[in-house]
């Protein structure tokens, strides 16, 4: 009789046990992520409007006016930004076969 060599067996035992983990893995993707390109409005950096050095009570008016503006162009620029984000990773859940519950 041959003596049993317990390494041999627990090799085996290993390998089978690795193969076995392996098989029930799911297959790695090698498809990139979906990406949207951001638009360049929501790139851009947000510009408000400041006071002249000697200001007057027309500066200000006029200021006040446009920084308004400014601020309604800068969130409108962010909630792009928003949405595209958004838009891309509901590109990559549908990619993926996943559901998200709606924001």
């Amino acid at each position: 009789m041959t003596p049993t060599i317990p390494w041999n067996t627990a090799a085996l035992i290993v390998c089978a046990a690795m193969t076995a983990s392996c098989a029930g893995s799911p297959p790695i993707s090698t498809v990139a992520p979906a990406r949207l390109t951001l638009p360049e409005a929501a790139k851009r950096p947000c510009a408000l409007a400041t006071l002249p050095p000697d200001p007057t009570a027309g500066d200000l008016d006029a200021a006040y006016a446009q920084r308004g503006a400014q601020i309604v162009a800068c969130d409108g620029a962010r909630r792009l930004a928003v949405e595209t984000l958004l838009a891309e990773r509901a590109m990559q859940d549908a990619q993926h076969g996943l559901k998200r519950p709606p924001d």
